[in-house]
Formats: structure tokens, C-alpha cells, sequence
């Protein structure tokens, strides 16, 4: 059994994953890889309503991914650890050696 305090880690990172749990929010997260943005960017780039990008973005910033500095009138947004992207790295392992296994069985 673990204790509180691994089950506490547990907890933290899967906050995270979820966080990033859906196909705008991965986005999000790539393009904010290549430099910072502000929410109309982000709208065209993601292709729905400011809203809905907004709605995003707070998840992001609620899990820690994201982090927003106010310029004015506009808010522009950057990855508050661009090492999240290793994880990008490794999910793509993952469906590469998934694709492979497939193509194993099938041939």
C-alpha cells in the first residue's frame, strides 16, 4: 500500500494529465512550444470561440501548464516548463510501438 504522501504525487500528476486530456488543450500546449500567445491567436489557431479557448487555457493555468502575463489589454500566454513536452515525446513511442504491434500481428 502507499502512503499519503505518494498517493498526494499521484494525484498531482494525473490533475495534470487530465489537464491536458483533450485535442485544443494539445494544441494549446504546441503552439505555446513555439512562442507566446494571446487568447485571439489561440481562437483562430484552435478554430472555436474565445470562450471555449479561454475555458482551456484556465484549465492549463489551474494545472500549473500554462502561465499568463497582462500587457495592456491583452493577456498573453506561454508554458510555464516547456519540459512538458518530453511527454509529447514519449506518447508518440507509445502509438508508434502500438502501430507496429498491429501491423506485427496483422502480417
Amino acid at each position: 500500500m502507499t502512503g499519503n504522501k505518494t498517493r498526494t504525487q499521484y494525484e498531482a500528476r494525473a490533475r495534470v494529465i487530465k489537464a491536458m486530456a483533450h485535442p485544443s488543450r494539445l494544441l494549446i500546449i504546441d503552439e505555446l512550444n513555439r512562442r507566446e500567445r494571446c487568447v485571439h491567436e489561440l481562437t483562430e489557431i484552435v478554430g472555436t470561440d474565445i470562450s471555449t479557448v479561454s475555458k482551456h487555457l484556465s484549465v492549463l493555468k489551474n494545472a500549473g501548464i500554462v502561465t499568463d502575463e497582462k500587457r495592456g489589454v491583452m493577456v498573453y500566454y506561454r508554458l510555464r516548463v516547456p519540459c512538458i513536452l518530453n511527454f509529447f515525446g514519449c506518447v508518440e513511442s507509445v502509438l508508434k510501438q502500438a502501430a507496429k504491434d498491429s501491423l506485427s500481428v496483422v502480417g
